[in-house]
């Protein structure tokens, strides 16, 4: 029979699972308290840091439906829990992981996909959404300013001709018959 504590653990893990956009898995061997508050404060509100056991994790992951996190909870794992936008998360522990070798990227799961450590920093390499949308809302406005040019370029064409015919017209000399 699983002990209280043990099953209130996983279910907690469960919740955090379920709750989160994105998990991201790290292994921390080798950095210090003061390391590990720094790495806290640089994911920012948005994102839980936790120290977690890897069996537990495992039975939580699978109970949250996530599957396929087992070759990741292997030493010393922690877990980043995200809400709010994963690629800022990611991109806060690969600067982490640069500045500090202890810190690993292990991998991840977003948006129902296992995602290797290659991936994870293919993630932190996105712009933020912000830039995304403006872009995107900037492709959109050329097109449609593309298009009304294509639009309003025939009538434009006609009245020039219209214009060149009535100058050409006005610059013939009068024929009196």
């Amino acid at each position: 029979m699983a002990r209280p504590d043990k099953a209130a653990a996983v279910e907690e893990l469960k919740q955090q699972f379920e709750n989160s956009d994105a998990v991201l898995l790290t292994e921390y061997r080798g950095l210090t308290v003061a390391q590990m508050k720094d790495l806290r404060v640089s994911l920012g509100e948005n994102v839980s840091y936790a120290v977690v056991k890897n069996t537990l994790t495992a039975i939580a992951a699978k109970e949250a439906g996530i599957n396929d996190l087992d070759e990741f909870l292997n030493g010393p794992t922690a877990i980043a829990f995200v809400n709010g936008e994963p690629p800022e998360a990611a991109k806060a522990l690969r600067n982490f992981a640069k500045a500090n070798s202890q810190l690993v990227l292990k991998g991840g799961y977003w948006d129902g996909a296992v995602l290797s450590a290659e991936n994870v920093n293919k993630l932190a390499d996105l712009e933020p959404r912000e830039v995304l949308l403006a872009k995107a809302a900037g492709a959109m406005k050329a097109s449609l300013h593309q298009a009304a040019y294509l639009f309003t370029a025939p009538m434009v064409k006609a009245v020039r001709t219209v214009d060149a015919l009535r100058e050409k017209q006005d610059d013939a000399p009068a024929s009196d018959a």
